[in-house]
């Protein structure tokens, strides 16, 4: 295990010091014991690093590497770098653990420290562990399936290092595609290169070397320094806080960290994922999400005397080495009192750390951290039994050897005595502190699980008749519906903090129904999980429904209003307008005029009306409500009904003005014709230059076929035949001898007025002909 960690280390720390050379355009070293031995390239590294030339010695004897390893050394105490028991002699000779003590010295000083002493600073910590793990559990806290509790174990399945990116920079990559992926390998890979290719961070780790049971801390540390130097470094005060509650990792070798996990009763991890909520892809911010819930699961006896820590032949795996050799030595009275005196002195400190433990709390979330507290607690005293346990064989091979006086055997005897009551009375202590934390934290948890299915319950059935309403009838019913349903969205945001507690539940079990009580749990939470996705999914669907019905029915309202309100317009322009009794020739022709005005701006306003309709449809195919479309319906027949009644009303009246004409103007002289084509002609060349000053240059003419609607072709036909039969009446009126009495007499007068009254018959009664 040694050897490995090792192996990781010179590796890892041989990257790190690769990527400082390629900062400072120097050639890459190949194996880190080897080629730091003479110092020179030490000597480069430490250039780069300080910003000052370093001389070298130019020999290569081994008095000249001991001189560069020495000026090494002396600039890092001068940067007040850690050297403890690191000599010269040491990295000149290639000593493998002493080369990775001082590099890790010299990585902790200019990688750590020196990138964390603002932040530091401000927090006024000296810790910069702390603040490190405080920062990665600030950054992960909303992905549930990670949870960093140090810089070993945390990171072996790449979740972690995975979210720790994806929490500063969720555009990256999608958070789901890492947590499908079935390889810790292929995580960390993922990760590695993500770091590389988008936030420049050399590749100083291999997956391989994380993807342990037991990563090495130091490398970690190193790599995800590194990403704290490139990312947003916000820390507060109660991540740190966090960070300080923490069960503190027992002081045992890794070897003791594995066997002493596998043989306590309450070491099982189980791990329940439920379905994937709903995330609208258009949304950069998905307002909700649904939650994998993680449980780790406890297994405690229900005879709270019954312990993992056996109270005969107390020998932990981890301390047989320790044991077998005090047993080798001769033992002596002094050896055995000197062991004794550091146990006692531990228990005491454990009994102490027992009762300063504060009373269970009322709060899931706090007796979350009082259970995992007491787990850190039970792991220690685990961790120390194998010591109680060698000095109670130390004492009995004491008492064995018959050196004692009858005294000393019975004061070693009542020692034994008292250490093994007070390890008991400890023992039972913690496991009964253990127990009734379970008992409460199950409790807790049940509740919380009652409450969230009661809120579910409650809220689907809120749905359903929400579901059940019709959308509508009106505008104002709608917005209502709409103010309803935020209120369900915050209702639901609410509910976010209960299903969040529900996060990383502890489970406890018996150990002969653990998996049929886990498997009913399972179960349970994946029920739960499955009908909260449910409503989430519904309130984001309906919400869009509802926002987009919303929007067409307030364009189709705003159409509505313009429209009804031109058509009232022109119905009172056209009831205003004199048909009969003229009073004079003027007001004849203003009635005219009035009325042909009208018949363009019916003309142009023909594509409201359809532009109207096809609103209509549009917010009904949405809508799908029979009420509702019924009144639409309603309110476009009568529109329909107005505008045939507009246009007959326009008819009746240009109707009416043409005969009033033709009966007080019989005929018409040439003269006034031809004085009505001149003014026919000047206001046509009026009308083309108004248009010119109002619209764009027309494009160019291009020959075409003008497809002519049909309604459009009868109406051509009737002007085209009235006008010629207007036409054949002039020119017999040109030759009557009416029109050779103008002439003659001189006086066009009246001519005029007839033509003038002619040339607004025509436009009045062949507007399509003026169209085309």
């Amino acid at each position: 295990m040694e050897d490995e960690r090792e192996d990781v280390q010179k590796k890892t720390f041989t990257k790190w010091i690769n990527a400082q050379f390629s900062k400072f355009g120097k050639q890459h070293i190949e194996n880190l014991f080897s080629d730091l031995q003479d110092g020179r390239r030490l000597l480069d590294l430490l250039e780069g690093l300080t910003g000052q030339q370093l001389p070298k010695e130019k020999g290569s004897t081994r008095v000249h590497a001991l001189n560069n390893v020495n000026k090494a050394l002396r600039v890092l105490q001068k940067n007040n770098v850690d050297l403890v028991n690191i000599g010269s002699t040491d990295i000149v000779d290639g000593n493998h653990k002493l080369t990775l003590g001082l590099i890790w010295n010299i990585i902790l000083h200019w990688q750590v420290k020196n990138v964390m002493k603002n932040i530091m600073a401000g927090l006024q910590q000296t810790n910069s562990e702390k603040i490190l793990l405080s920062w990665v559990r600030q950054s992960t806290r909303n992905y549930s399936q990670v949870n960093v509790i140090n810089f070993t174990t945390s990171w072996s399945d790449g979740l972690a290092l995975n979210a720790l990116i994806h929490s500063h920079r969720p555009d990256l990559f999608d958070w789901n595609s890492v947590v499908c992926q079935q390889s810790a390998t292929q995580r960390l890979e993922h990760a590695f290169n993500i770091a590389k290719c988008q936030l420049g961070i050399e590749k100083l780790l291999d997956p391989e070397d994380v993807a342990t049971t037991y990563p090495d801390k130091k490398s970690i540390l190193m790599y995800i320094t590194s990403l704290f130097q490139v990312l947003p470094q916000q820390v507060s005060i109660e991540a740190i806080q966090e960070v300080e509650l923490l069960p503190r990792p027992s002081k045992v070798t890794r070897e003791e960290h594995f066997q002493l996990h596998h043989q306590m009763h309450y070491s099982q991890q189980i791990t329940v994922s439920l379905a994937q909520g709903y995330e609208r892809t258009s949304s950069p911010k998905p307002r909700f999400k649904s939650y994998a819930y993680t449980q780790a699961a406890y297994v405690s006896t229900s005879d709270p005397t019954r312990s993992p820590f056996p109270s005969q032949h107390l020998e932990a795996p981890g301390d047989k080495s320790f044991g077998s050799s005090l047993m080798e030595t001769e033992v002596s009275l002094d050896s055995y009192q000197t062991a004794l005196e550091e146990v006692l002195s531990w228990l005491l400190s454990a009994e102490d750390t027992l009762q300063a433990q504060k009373e269970i709390s009322s709060d899931v979330e706090e007796v979350k951290e009082q259970f995992h507290t007491h787990e850190g607690y039970m792991m220690d005293l685990t961790s120390h039994q194998g010591r109680v346990g060698n000095v109670l064989q130390l004492g009995s091979q004491l008492i064995r050897t018959g050196k004692l006086s009858e005294e000393e055997e019975t004061e070693v005897q009542e020692q034994m005595n008292l250490l093994n009551s007070r390890w008991e009375c400890l023992r039972v202590a913690s496991m009964e502190k253990q127990s009734n934390l379970h008992k409460v934290l199950m409790d807790l948890q049940n509740q919380k699980l009652k409450e969230l299915n009661d809120w579910l319950t409650k809220t689907e059935e809120r749905t359903r008749k929400m579901e059940e309403e019709p959308l509508g009838p009106d505008l104002e019913d709608l917005k209502r519906q709409v103010q309803q349903h935020k209120v369900l969205q915050e209702d639901l945001e609410q509910e976010q903090v209960r299903v969040n507690s529900l996060t990383h539940m502890v489970v406890v079990v018996d150990e002969s129904s653990g998996e049929h009580a886990t498997a009913a749990l399972e179960e349970q939470l994946k029920v739960l999980g499955d009908r909260w996705a449910n409503i989430c999914r519904w309130t984001e669907d309906r919400w869009v429904l509802l926002q987009d019905i919303l929007l067409k029915w307030q364009r189709f309202t705003e159409e509505q209003c313009l429209f009804s309100t031109w058509l009232s317009e022109k119905e009172d322009a056209v009831n205003k307008i004199h048909t009969t009794g003229f009073k004079d020739q003027n007001e004849m022709l203003s009635s005219l005029h009035k009325l042909t005005v009208l018949k363009t701006d019916l003309e142009k306003k023909k594509q409201s009306m359809d532009k109207l309709s096809s609103l209509n449809q549009a917010l009904l195919s949405t809508l799908k409500n029979k009420s509702v479309t019924q009144k639409m319906e309603a309110w476009l027949e009568n529109f329909a009904l107005r505008w045939d009644n507009l246009v007959q009303k326009l008819e009746k009246s240009s109707a009416q003005i043409s005969q009033a004409v033709t009966t007080t103007q019989p005929s018409l002289t040439q003269t006034t014709v031809m004085e009505t084509v001149t003014m026919v002609t000047t206001r046509e060349q009026i009308l083309v230059k108004h248009a010119q000053e109002e619209l764009p240059p027309p494009p160019p003419q291009k020959k075409r076929q003008i497809i002519v609607d049909s309604e459009i072709r009868k109406r051509l036909d009737v002007d085209i035949t009235e006008l010629h039969s207007w036409i054949t009446r002039s020119e017999a009126v040109l030759q009557s001898p009416e029109f050779a009495i103008y002439r003659k007499e001189g006086n066009f007068s009246d001519l005029k007025e007839k033509v003038n009254v002619g040339y607004t018959l025509i436009v009045m009664h062949f507007p399509t002909l003026c169209c085309l």
